[in-house]
């Protein structure tokens, strides 16, 4: 079981390293969150780019691993 829980933290680490990698300072995100908002931004980062597409793909094994324990 100790393994399943490495592999969530290595999930989100491989996350949060493409968000500062890729997604941190995007012209594509800046300007759509400017010229259309918010909602417009992340639904183009999750529907069209290759990073979000990524994303979705560690988040859909997120939901397959078992939850933290909590403390």
């Amino acid at each position: 079981m100790g393994k399943k829980r490495n592999r969530r933290k290595e999930i989100l680490d491989q996350i949060a390293w493409l968000e500062e990698t890729y997604c941190d300072g995007c012209f594509l995100k800046s300007t759509f969150r400017k010229e259309y908002g918010k909602t417009y931004a992340q639904s183009f980062c999750i529907q069209q780019c290759t990073v979000g597409e990524q994303m979705r793909q560690y988040g859909e094994m997120l939901l397959s691993a078992p939850p933290r324990p909590r403390q």
